[in-house]
């Protein structure tokens, strides 16, 4: 059994080489003269209905995030201008009021100065300075031109000076327009102006920000080579954008270079297209945060009080059978949820399906695999399946109640840091529960070669720029592998090379991913130079990040009973050990998941959440431990 899983493992690393060659490839760059091209960015009534810009003949639709969490309109233009954004939070100063209503934008040097206070390289008006560069004969005005009644949205015309190109009033032929347009714009107006694209020209219609609540706005790309759904090698998403994203796709257009400050990607389309998808996805992105709780934290609820019932109204004889389901049910979580995000059910169904769903799945797995071995299955389940799912580019695990929540405008594709947490102690238990379930003989020194053999492959799926794209899974993994490997093989002390293997294992991501064009924000950040300045900034910006996260997470109920469970762990150490102790391997991977725990906590910036879930996780494979300890019967 465990060869097969290494063999499952092994077709699932070969998918990752083959599939490394054919990721959709950059689309070329303007071939006409700068010049000779003409951009309209159309500015869209705020909360207009989507149907009506996607049903024009032309259009390939998408929806783009404006911004980070909640955002004002200026700081979703600013965005634009800048190709790169940040959460409101790391910059120093708030921003000012900005009411541009001549060619200057009020208190530009405020803007500035905030930019520049952020640990990230951020230059506003930068897509205006790049396309001001196109030379225009014959013109004593720049390339890139706000409509004159414009006010928010004529920032997206401001140059890094703060300068706005205006166009003069009645501006409508083709020799008076500017290289680069910013107007106003009903759906009604759109097909005149696609009907006048020839050549290179493009037209970009955006809907007003500010969003909705965790909603993200429509839009829609005419011109030569757009004929599907948009997406972009920020999200990958098909139908999905960052706002971030709109500054490379003029500037490729023109034929320019893109700045290093900016780290968006060009917009493409790909497919047909297909505007109910869109409006699907949106809908499905529009409520994965706000479902986490009704659903996942409702659901864990309710399956803790049915244990402690079960428990208290069969006085103790049905404990052990009641919280190995649990933490089999547990272990199955991400996957069930990987199934309704394929469904995308209403509430109601989702809750029912998690809730009840699991519980039923992991009585059979208890029934017809039994102890140890079931939680194996269903830890190596899931942990496969998300492997899978990201090698095959699917996006279930993006849209999953556990995926990274690319509504909130933070990550968009691959797997969140919370994800990443889990699947770290999931797959340690279920690599140790499999040996002590499947292979309970099997020697200290190949147990070690298992952990490790198992462990990597997936480190490279969920940290590879083309799949995961979690970079702390380079750092957690291999460290957390190298750690149970040298417990299970009675060499604790070779566990301090879990300190250096972080360090090979980002050269070796870093490595893959150029060879493979990866194209990971951590490639872009550190290796081509955009983004973030330099290692330095990275770590500031993501201590404040963790440091916000445990400040905000002391309010809640959350934090306080990790603190609780943590303490009770310390306290109960001796009696946890006792459990552990007729299998090693569950013991190695027990420590080597409290390592994780810590781990994580410290290189993320969202530490607090992945120190709550590590230890929620942690809780419930310790109260299966007890539940196959000797007092409960014999070990299976």
């Amino acid at each position: 059994m465990v060869r097969t899983k290494i063999a499952i493992l092994g077709l699932c690393t070969l998918a990752v080489l083959l599939g490394a060659g054919s990721m959709t490839p950059r689309a070329d760059a303007a071939e006409l003269p700068a010049s000779q091209t003409r951009i309209t960015v159309a500015l869209l009534p705020n909360g207009l209905d989507p149907d009506r810009l996607w049903s024009i003949d032309g259009i390939s639709p998408g929806v783009y995030s404006a911004g980070m969490g909640g955002v004002t309109p200026d700081q979703t233009y600013l965005d634009i201008t800048q190709g790169s954004r940040v959460f409101g939070s790391l910059y120093k100063y708030e921003l000012p009021l900005v009411l541009p209503r001549g060619d200057v934008v009020p208190n530009w040097d405020r803007i500035v100065r905030r930019a520049d206070s952020a640990p990230v390289d951020i230059v506003p008006g930068l897509l205006a300075s790049v396309v001001n560069t196109v030379p225009v004969a014959g013109r004593d005005r720049v390339a890139m031109e706000a409509e004159p009644d414009l006010v928010y949205p004529s920032i997206l015309a401001a140059d890094r000076d703060g300068r706005i190109g205006r166009m003069p009033v009645g501006c409508r032929k083709r020799g008076c327009m500017p290289v680069v347009r910013v107007q106003n714009a009903d759906p009604a107006d759109l097909p005149a102006i696609i009907a006048k694209l020839s050549g290179n020209d493009m037209m970009i219609a955006i809907e007003r920000s500010p969003p909705p609540p965790s909603r993200s706005l429509a839009m829609g790309i005419a011109g030569a080579g757009f004929s599907g759904n948009l997406t972009s090698d920020t999200t990958r998403i098909d139908g999905f954008v960052l706002s971030t994203d709109i500054a490379p796709t003029i500037i490729t257009r023109l034929g320019l270079e893109i700045p290093d400050q900016m780290t968006g990607e060009q917009i493409r389309s790909e497919g047909a297209p297909d505007a109910a998808a869109v409006a699907s996805l949106a809908d499905r992105l529009s409520i994965v945060g706000m479902r986490r709780s009704p659903v996942i934290g409702v659901s864990a609820l309710v399956w803790i009080l049915l244990t402690g019932l079960v428990a208290a109204l069969s006085r103790g004889r049905l404990a052990r059978p009641a919280v190995q389901m649990l933490a089999v049910s547990v272990a199955l979580l991400p996957l069930i949820l990987m199934f309704t995000a394929a469904l995308r059910p209403s509430l109601d169904a989702e809750r029912l399906i998690v809730a009840l769903g699991t519980p039923i799945l992991a009585a059979i797995l208890l029934r017809f695999v039994g102890g140890w071995r079931a939680l194996s299955v269903a830890c190596m389940a899931t942990v496969l399946g998300v492997a899978c799912d990201l090698i095959a580019g699917s996006p279930l695990t993006g849209l999953s109640l556990l995926g990274p929540s690319p509504g909130l405008g933070v990550r968009f594709y691959g797997i969140g840091n919370e994800l990443a947490g889990i699947l770290v102690v999931v797959l340690l238990m279920g690599i140790g529960s499999g040996i002590a379930g499947f292979r309970p003989q099997l020697s200290p020194r190949r147990s070690a070669i298992v952990f490790l053999f198992v462990t990597i492959p997936l480190a490279a799926i969920f940290a590879s720029g083309h799949f995961g794209a979690d970079v702390g899974s380079a750092l957690v993994f291999p460290a957390v592998a190298v750690v149970a490997a040298a417990l299970v093989a009675g060499r604790p002390k070779l566990a301090l090379i879990a300190f250096v293997v972080p360090i090979i294992a980002l050269a070796l991501l870093a490595a893959g991913d150029l060879v493979t064009g990866g194209n990971s924000h951590f490639i872009r950040s550190f290796v081509h130079g955009s983004g973030d300045t330099n290692i330095f900034d990275v770590v500031i910006r993501r201590l404040h990040l963790a440091g916000r996260s445990f400040v905000r997470g002391a309010g809640g109920m959350i934090m306080p009973l990790t603190v609780v469970v943590i303490g009770l762990g310390i306290a109960y150490r001796k009696r946890i050990a006792a459990w552990l102790e007729p299998v090693p391997a569950v013991r190695a991977a027990y420590v080597a998941g409290i390592v994780a725990a810590l781990l994580g906590t410290a290189a993320n910036d969202s530490g607090v959440l992945l120190l709550e879930v590590g230890s929620a996780f942690l809780l419930v494979f310790t109260g299966f431990s007890w539940a196959q300890s000797p007092k409960g019967g014999p070990n299976r």
